[in-house]
C-alpha cells in the first residue's frame, strides 16, 4: 500500500470538538525522498523506494552514496518500499504528511520494545501459583509441567516457556487520524503504536 516512513515522537492527548480527551501518538511523518523507482520490466514488480532522515556522508559507504546521488539527494538513515501510489513519482520527488490529508484510518508498523529474557508470567500471562502455603518454595511464577517424563520423553515444539521477549515486528491496524500538522510534518493518531520513542515506523493508507 502507499505510505510514508515516520518516527515516533511520543504520546500526548488532545480534546475533541465534543470535549472528550483523546490519547494520541505523535509521529514525525516525512519528508520522504523517492530514492528508487522499481518497474516490472527491470525489477519484476512495481514499487517506490523512499528514504527518510538525514545521515552524514562519512557514515555511508560508497555504494550507498552513489545510490542517493542518482536521486540527487543526501544519504538517508531509513529506506522502505511502498506500492499503490496513484500519482506518477520520479527520482528525487519529496513526499510529505500531506499524502494522508484525505485519510481517516491508517495502518502503522513498528518494532515493539525489547524486554530481554523474561519468564512465562510476563511473556505469556501465565497465572502462577495462587496458594503460597503447603510447602511451596520459590514456585509462585514457575511454568509448571512441560511434558510427561515417560512418553514421549521430550518437550514438544512450540511449548510456551521463558525466553527473549519483545523486539518483534508489530502492525497496528485501522488507527484513526486525529490531527495533521503539515508545517511541522506531524501526524497524530488515536491510541498507541509499537516501538520506543525515536523508533522508525511505516505508515500505510
Amino acid at each position: 500500500m502507499a505510505g510514508l516512513i515516520g518516527k515516533k515522537i511520543g504520546m500526548t492527548s488532545v480534546f475533541s470538538a465534543e470535549g472528550k480527551n483523546i490519547p494520541c501518538t505523535v509521529i514525525e511523518t516525512g519528508p520522504c525522498v523517492v530514492t528508487q523507482v522499481k518497474t516490472v520490466q527491470k525489477d519484476g514488480y512495481d514499487a517506490i523506494q523512499l528514504g527518510f532522515e538525514e545521515k552524514k556522508e562519512k557514515n555511508s559507504n560508497k555504494p550507498q552514496i552513489g545510490h542517493f546521488k542518482k536521486a540527487n539527494t543526501t544519504p538517508k538513515r531509513k529506506l522502505a518500499e511502498f506500492s499503490g501510489y496513484k500519482m506518477n513519482l520520479n527520482l528525487g520527488d519529496v513526499l510529505t504528511v500531506d499524502l494522508f490529508n484525505d485519510d481517516t484510518w491508517l495502518d502503522v508498523t513498528g518494532i515493539s520494545k525489547g524486554k530481554g529474557f523474561q519468564g512465562v508470567v510476563k511473556r505469556y500471562n501465565f497465572k502462577g501459583v495462587n496458594d503460597a502455603t503447603h510447602g511451596q518454595h520459590n514456585r509462585l511464577r514457575a511454568p509448571g509441567s512441560i511434558g510427561a517424563s515417560s512418553y514421549p520423553s521430550r518437550v514438544f515444539k512450540g511449548m510456551r516457556m521463558a525466553g527473549r521477549t519483545g523486539g518483534d515486528k508489530v502492525k497496528q491496524l485501522s488507527l484513526r487520524v486525529v490531527k495533521i500538522i503539515p508545517e511541522n510534518n506531524l501526524l497524530l493518531v488515536k491510541g498507541s503504536v509499537p516501538g520506543a520513542n525515536g523508533s522508525y515506523l511505516i505508515i500505510e493508507k
